[in-house]
């Protein structure tokens, strides 16, 4: 019997929203979309989030996914800039959870873990890990989408298991201990 099942990624942001969809056929990912929500044109805070919890309902009633991943709002000095990040988070959580779709959040670094196997990795080199792991021809100019692809890949990679207690030194150790996640 076959499995499948979609997962919508987001970056939240109140300049660009990113968002990615992957498909999972059994145990087998394959890209869907990537793209993103320009907000800077819009100088009201609040039409911003309006903006946002529309279209993450327009995504999830076109795509129908079954699980969201999330990138969790980083803690920076700038508190108002936090607070606007965690208030378009909670919009777009509020939009799945409207749907009852289940929602995780990652935060930054265990997404560009995942993807990567460095925590602190660049956003340019979590794009083009995800550039090879799902045959995209080309990336955006604005990484953002990629972010939102991200979160859900690392939901994919993460899903049904509880890792505790492994650490990699380095690519070549995430590989060795990953082998089954290795394309051939």
């Amino acid at each position: 019997m076959t499995k499948e099942r979609i997962i919508l990624g987001i970056d939240p942001g109140t300049t660009i929203m990113g968002f990615g969809l992957i498909r999972v056929i059994n145990k087998k990912m394959e890209f869907v979309q990537l793209n993103e929500l320009q907000l800077s044109k819009y100088d009201n805070h609040y039409q911003k989030l309006k903006i946002i919890f529309e279209r993450t309902i327009e995504l999830i009633d076109t795509h129908h996914p079954d699980e969201i991943a999330i990138e969790a709002p980083f803690f920076g000095k700038n508190v108002q800039s936090m607070l606007k990040l965690g208030r378009a988070q909670g919009v777009a959580m509020a939009a799945g959870l409207s749907r009852d779709i289940p929602i995780t959040e990652y935060e930054p670094k265990k997404i560009k873990m995942a993807i990567t196997g460095n925590g602190n990795a660049s956003k340019e080199q979590v794009a083009k890990m995800l550039q090879q792991l799902l045959g995209l021809k080309e990336l955006p100019k604005n990484l953002d989408s990629t972010d939102g692809l991200a979160a859900a890949v690392c939901h994919f990679f993460n899903s049904g298991k509880v890792v505790a207690g492994k650490s990699y030194s380095g690519w070549d150790a995430f590989v060795k201990q990953n082998e089954e996640r290795v394309k051939k």
